[in-house]
């Protein structure tokens, strides 16, 4: 008991979303049950006629006088093969429909949920592990309903009709049937859940490790080759992929077994249901044709039951994913709106960091150390520094995609986790080096950053970055940018996260080297460009040096310097 208590936990949060649509799935079910149930009335139905049919015309042979009214059995075989064909195509179509909405739902809610995380939560999964969350996971949940809770309640329902059925021709043939089949449906889910809980469940970990590691294979190719640790990492590829095929082969013969008990179980509950019935014929208590009727219709429910082996070994796969799942959703990021959120009241606020000091999950030495720094409004400043200096955890801590350990960061001294998320992000716009692109077109790309900005706007941000005239030669604003914009060149990507940026129209602008990849006579032109857009704005560049003359451009003089954290030199003017 305690082991379904257990499960019951693990599926609970699941089982709530599928309550959202328990009309539609009831109806599903009904589906189901209605296909079930016919194909009983069929095969028993069919069984009686042709019986009755034969013993008819026995007796007619031998001069007997005899009669049978074929219209009626015969237009009852016709309702139950029709209503069984459409009933099965109406179930297949609804609920894999229902399915596929059930799995929107899924993806919906977990998308959600990620988006709640802030940086520090994120990192302490790999890409490929979030990847497997909103994809294995979630697929290996929709067996909830349509394989787990549906089949073996349209089974349950079946064997409590066929009891019924043969209980009121001969009761006790239609108790030991029911008792019978009841311990098979047992065997079939609660016997098969023990055989395939932890072989099914060590499968979605292995799948998850496999996935992870080709990932990371295909990704770091060039790395593992150059370090000669590709035969070494394709070990440990073949090792993962061995275990899971070990597993798959266990949970298999497995769900064999439980295909045998199938037909074993049908196969003695219907000689036992035929001893029984042959018994009440000799004694003249049955006739011919309901003798055969019997049997045959507890023939019919091999098809039913045979839905229940394969799902339930594989019930542990839907717990572990589950479980998995419901880590994921009780995960909570540091980031929140607060409760009443204060007012920035200044065009262009001022930007300081207070003694703030940040150390991720796991690092070694901290990335930030009681950094103190204040780019004031209009302001231009160059933040300088190696790569690993801390640059990128302040552009972070700004738009407050993380907050510090200690210390504070402000605009217009109103600690940013007082103020509104959407009014610190619109106010503070962050040009990453790693720009996002998605698999859309160039329209759709650069409404990431105003959604309402009307196709003038977009060609215009397009001309600053100078991609206007290469997009008018491909398909204009339709161009397809590809998955993580693999359809243009390193620097158009880069540029076109740049423009997609000038339309947010952020008052503080922070721009991590947005000029690499760049040849020096058009990050020049995009500089002159930028400096008459920056009019009025605060602009803090980091960038690895101060000399160059795209920062000359955009009138950047003022810089301070990080190194290993720490402020180590400046200059205001």
């Amino acid at each position: 008991m305690s082991r379904l208590a257990s499960i019951y936990r693990e599926l609970r949060p699941w089982l709530k979303l599928l309550g959202r649509r328990r009309g539609r799935l009831a109806l599903g079910a009904l589906l189901m049950a209605i296909t079930a149930f016919a194909g009983i009335g069929l095969l028993a139905l069919s069984g009686w006629f042709i019986t009755a049919t034969a013993l008819t015309g026995m007796l007619l042979a031998a001069g007997v006088a005899a009669s049978l009214d074929v219209y009626v059995p015969g237009g009852g075989i016709r309702f139950f093969a029709l209503t069984r064909t459409v009933a099965r195509y109406l179930e297949r179509v609804y609920n894999h429909d229902s399915v596929l909405r059930l799995l929107a739902d899924l993806r919906g809610g977990m998308f959600r949920v990620l988006v709640r995380l802030d940086g520090q939560a994120l990192s302490k999964r790999r890409a490929s592990e979030w990847l497997n969350r909103l994809t294995a996971d979630i697929d290996t949940l929709d067996s909830l309903y349509l394989r787990l809770l549906a089949p073996p309640l349209v089974a349950l329902l079946a064997i409590a009709g066929l009891t019924l059925l043969i209980g009121v021709f001969l009761p006790w043939a239609g108790a030991l049937a029911g008792g019978l089949l009841l311990g098979l449906w047992m065997l079939l889910t609660l016997g098969q859940a023990r055989l395939g809980m932890a072989a099914s469940q060590r499968r979605v970990a292995s799948l998850d490790r496999l996935r992870s590691r080709a990932i990371e294979h295909v990704q770091g190719l060039a790395e593992l080759s150059a370090y000669t640790s590709l035969a070494a990492h394709r070990r440990r590829l073949d090792e993962h992929q061995q275990a899971l095929y070990a597993d798959q082969r266990l949970l298999g013969r497995r769900a064999a077994l439980g295909n045998a008990l199938v037909g074993l179980g049908v196969g003695v509950t219907l000689l036992a249901v035929l001893w029984l019935a042959s018994l009440a014929y000799a004694g003249g208590v049955l006739s011919g044709p309901l003798v055969v009727m019997m049997p045959l219709a507890v023939l019919a429910l091999a098809e039913t039951l045979g839905l229940l082996p394969s799902a339930f070994t594989q019930l542990g796969a839907t717990r572990a994913a589950a479980r998995r799942l419901n880590a994921l959703g009780a995960a909570q990021g540091a980031i929140d709106d607060p409760k009443q959120p204060a007012a920035l009241d200044s065009a262009t606020p001022r930007l300081a960091f207070e003694a703030v000091s940040l150390r991720y999950p796991g690092a070694l030495q901290p990335a930030l150390e009681q950094v103190s720094l204040c780019l004031e409004a209009g302001q231009r400043l160059a933040l300088l520094g190696a790569s690993g200096a801390g640059k990128s955890s302040l552009a972070q801590l700004a738009t407050r995609l993380i907050d510090p350990q200690v210390g504070r960061v402000t605009l217009d001294d109103q600690p940013l986790a007082e103020l509104a998320l959407h009014e610190v992000r619109g106010c503070v716009g962050l040009l990453t080096q790693q720009g996002e692109l998605f698999d859309d077109s160039l329209a759709a790309n650069l409404r990431l950053g105003a959604p309402q900005a009307s196709d003038s706007q977009l060609w215009q941000a397009l001309a600053t970055v100078e991609l206007e005239v290469w997009a008018q030669q491909a398909q204009g604003l339709a161009t397809r940018v590809g998955e993580g914009g693999q359809q243009l060149s390193g620097g158009q990507a880069r540029r076109l996260c740049l423009a997609r940026l000038l339309l947010a129209e952020p008052r503080i602008v922070i721009l991590d080297e947005p000029f690499a990849g760049l040849d020096a006579a058009l990050a020049e032109r995009i500089a002159a460009r930028l400096d008459h857009w920056l009019a009025g704005r605060s602009l803090l560049l980091l960038c690895h040096q101060r000399q160059g003359q795209p920062l000359a451009t955009l009138g950047v003089s003022d810089w301070t310097q990080l190194a290993a954290g720490r402020v180590v030199a400046s200059k205001h003017t």
